[in-house]
């Protein structure tokens, strides 16, 4: 399958400079074009490039106007810019930088500098993208870790503040865990993981949904938007995916396994002192409560 390209948005009014800049980098990178510099900041934000290619000179607007407002925005700010100008000077080119341009490009263009330049910053890009990936993936099941579960849960929850909107967690611990390992060893017992870990993301759908491995073989998914009886839904819909999926491991014959959940859901207030770890530590006494009754069971926080 053919990978997919890096994206880059050309802001600049002028045609000439516009179909220069995109017969050079056509052929390696997805190009979008944007020629107001009024409607720069917003369009960037839709887009969400990989790095944008910003002219200093525009009418309405300057360049670094521009870079203003990319900078001072949580969304927009660790996209890269690089400046391309006809302004030569060193005045210009020091303001560029000390504003956050990541580069600097003149006018007239030499093709093998713009496509070394651009390059080279997206080789930064990927680079930073695939050790925050790293660094925020479970290297067993795939799923997102604990840590960046806890980074997510604070975004959501603060949307969910602002929105007046639900939010749902559901804590997944498997049932007699310990004995599977003893009984088929632990690399079987990752072969399991691994497969809950595949059960659990296919039933959690929507893209705003997120699954995480909690630790050990205790998993954790945040459900956004969604009411208490919505959790409750897709929290028996994993429980009762989980039992009826067979667990193929080591050549043996498919066995089954089980799991408890405990769920929780609020609609957080400005003026409650309920933090997004009481949200996580209610679910995981509700998965406590699943377990005591017998397991094999959701349970919801009351």
């Amino acid at each position: 399958m053919e990978q997919e390209k890096n994206s880059i948005l050309i802001i600049e009014d002028q045609a000439l400079s516009i179909r220069v800049l995109s017969d050079i980098l056509q052929s390696d990178y997805a190009i979008y074009i944007e020629k107001k510099s009024t409607k720069a900041f917003t369009t960037a934000k839709t887009l969400l490039p990989d790095l944008i290619l910003l002219d200093i000179m525009m009418p309405e607007k300057s360049g670094f106007e521009v870079i203003a407002e990319l900078k001072n925005d949580d969304v927009t700010k660790d996209i890269p810019v690089i400046f391309v100008t006809g302004l030569s000077n060193p005045e210009n080119e020091t303001r560029g930088l000390s504003e956050g341009a990541a580069d600097y490009i003149n006018k007239p263009y030499t093709p093998a500098i713009v496509k070394m330049r651009v390059q080279h910053q997206m080789m930064l890009v990927n680079l930073i993208r695939k050790l925050q990936m790293l660094s925020s993936t479970d290297e067993l099941t795939g799923l997102r870790n604990r840590r960046d579960f806890m980074s997510t849960l604070q975004r959501e929850w603060g949307r969910a503040k602002r929105d007046k909107s639900s939010l749902g967690v559901l804590m997944i611990d498997i049932d007699y865990f310990k004995d599977l390992n003893d009984t088929y060893g632990h690399i079987n017992g990752d072969v399991a993981l691994v497969q809950v870990a595949q059960v659990i993301r296919s039933q959690a759908k929507r893209p705003a949904d997120m699954v995480a491995r909690w630790g050990g073989e205790e998993f954790a998914v945040i459900l956004p938007s969604t009411h208490k009886e919505g959790v409750g839904i897709v929290a028996e819909v994993i429980r009762k995916a989980i039992e009826n999926h067979k667990l193929l491991i080591g050549g043996q014959s498919p066995i089954s396994i089980t799991v408890s959940i405990g769920t929780n859901c609020i609609t957080p207030n400005r003026d409650e002192a309920y933090t997004a770890e009481d949200l996580i530590s209610d679910a995981d006494k509700a998965l406590y409560k699943a377990k005591q009754d017998g397991r094999n069971r959701v349970c919801a926080h009351q």
